[in-house]
């Protein structure tokens, strides 16, 4: 049996920071929009870019940052992808035009994925199974508070004009955080690799690569555009090619070779459920805070600085749910915690729907301020056992690709429930701007969203017991897995 690294604890803040990173800088250029607007005079079609282009590379670019992290090993990956996030993020902020800013967005997305997918992998290959759940809690703890402070932060760094650097501090801020992590980094992260090394498949790498951008450029682009022919001519185009990768990746595996894409993790039960109920979590999430936060600010009229401490008690109480779900699984187990945490989103979302439903434009911020305390404490009760759950299975010399995937599905599925829940809200605001209408708008996808919730529950319940496995395996699956009761 392999003796755990004693520098784990060390290095775990380490690793997350990655996580908080691209957690944060996703979030925080919504509320940079109005000052890019003014002073880049960035417009409509260009915003859509410099907010979503982040996202579509990110997307794109998980899986093979993950194979990446098994080719060149974990650690090497994370170094490499931290300091050129460091670089994209100080090329952001130096940009000086809406041009510039834009292609500085997209390479920062592309080195968020070479480093995000180390995060699980590490975590998954360096903690034991005993301790993998405590590891995972703060990984839920951290992915919870990198939105809310993407949005509280960044309120205030905009507000006080840091160093009348105006929206650029927000970039700017990752260069001596970036700086001091690779330091760190550099003395804690493990050497060791995971043994064979995997080929690269370039083959796949294109396939799976351009049936994402294929179908995320639309997703992205789409809503702001009004739907051209174009996005639809995109989106079914993604299916044939998304059809022929996962094919040439079948026929590669079938004869020995190294896919991109290890079809033979989807016979494992945990993570073929897990990445289901992935897609339903991101859906509703992701769309859920971005009605709630147009519903704080253009329908409520609220700043956004106001907005972002709207949602601080969904913050603390985020970091209330890992710490929950590591006391509950021992006594109701994995699967229970998890089914408890989708019950108290849910009683967030009804609370926030019945307000909206009989106070409409009149609601109080204080009632979705409870609503959001209760989804941020259901949500990140959820998500930690939800990764363990999703990965449990996974043997260290998956864990890169694996993670990769399970990130790739997370990112799939909120950039998806974001433009389909988007364009809902929208359609039913339509061209009316009243405090009613937002409130209106924002009901329709609460009940909408509720719905997934409840496909969430019933994924969850057909989590069962893994099957026994040899004594030389059983380290390598986390605890939350094997607590996962039939």
């Amino acid at each position: 049996m392999t003796t755990p690294d004693p520098r784990r604890w060390l290095m775990l803040p380490v690793i997350l920071s990655a996580t908080f990173m691209y957690g944060f800088d996703l979030n925080v250029i919504n509320v940079a929009i109005p000052s890019l607007q003014h002073d880049l005079n960035a417009n409509e079609a260009t915003l859509e870019l410099i907010v979503g282009g982040y996202s579509f590379t990110y997307a794109a670019g998980l899986v093979l940052g993950g194979r990446l992290g098994d080719l060149l090993s974990h650690r090497r990956m994370f170094l490499i992808g931290m300091a050129s996030f460091t670089l994209a993020s100080v090329l952001c902020g130096l940009a000086q035009s809406p041009g510039e800013l834009v292609a500085a967005r997209l390479l920062q997305g592309l080195t968020a994925a070479a480093m995000v997918p180390q995060v699980l992998a590490l975590i998954t290959s360096v903690f034991p199974g005993e301790e993998r759940m405590r590891a995972l809690s703060w990984f839920g703890v951290v992915a919870g508070l990198a939105g809310v402070c993407g949005q509280v932060l960044g309120g205030l760094l905009l507000s006080a004009d840091v160093f009348g650097l105006g929206w650029r501090v927000i970039f700017f801020l990752n260069l001596p955080v970036g700086v001091v992590v690779v330091a760190f980094a550099l003395r804690l992260l493990p050497q060791a690799d995971t043994g064979r090394r995997p080929g690269l498949d370039p083959l796949g790498v294109v396939g799976v690569s351009g049936a994402l951008a294929l179908a995320l450029v639309p997703m992205v682009l789409g809503r702001g555009q009004h739907w051209p022919l174009w996005t639809w001519i995109s989106l079914a185009a993604s299916v044939p090619v998304g059809i022929a990768a996962i094919l040439w990746e079948r026929r590669l595996g079938g004869r020995g070779g190294d896919p991109l894409l290890d079809l033979a993790l989807f016979r494992n039960r945990g993570f073929s459920l897990g990445l289901g109920v992935n897609v339903a979590f991101m859906a509703s999430f992701t769309s859920g805070i971005f009605v709630l936060s147009l519903l704080l600010q253009s329908g409520l009229g609220l700043s956004a600085l106001q907005a972002g401490l709207a949602f601080g008690p969904m913050a603390v109480l985020g970091m209330a749910g890992p710490v929950a779900g590591r006391r509950l699984v021992p006594k109701i187990g994995a699967r229970g915690a998890m089914l408890l945490g989708c019950a108290i989103t849910a009683v967030g979302m009804v609370f926030i729907g019945t307000a909206l439903q009989a106070l409409g434009g009149d609601i109080n911020v204080a009632w979705l301020v409870i609503g959001l305390a209760l989804l941020g404490f259901g949500n990140t009760l959820v998500l930690p056992l939800l990764i363990g759950a999703t990965l449990g299975g996974v043997r260290p010399q998956q864990a890169g690709v694996a993670s990769g995937m399970l990130n790739t599905t997370q990112q799939f599925a909120g950039t998806a429930g974001l433009a389909v829940l988007g364009t809902v809200f929208f359609s039913v605001l339509g061209s009316h701007t009243g405090r009613a209408d937002f409130a209106s708008a924002a009901e329709t996808v609460v009940w909408i969203n509720l719905a997934l919730i409840a496909v969430m529950a019933g994924l969850t319940a057909l989590l069962t017991r893994p099957a026994a496995k040899p004594a030389a395996a059983a380290d390598s699956s986390p605890t939350v897995a094997a607590e996962a009761s039939a």
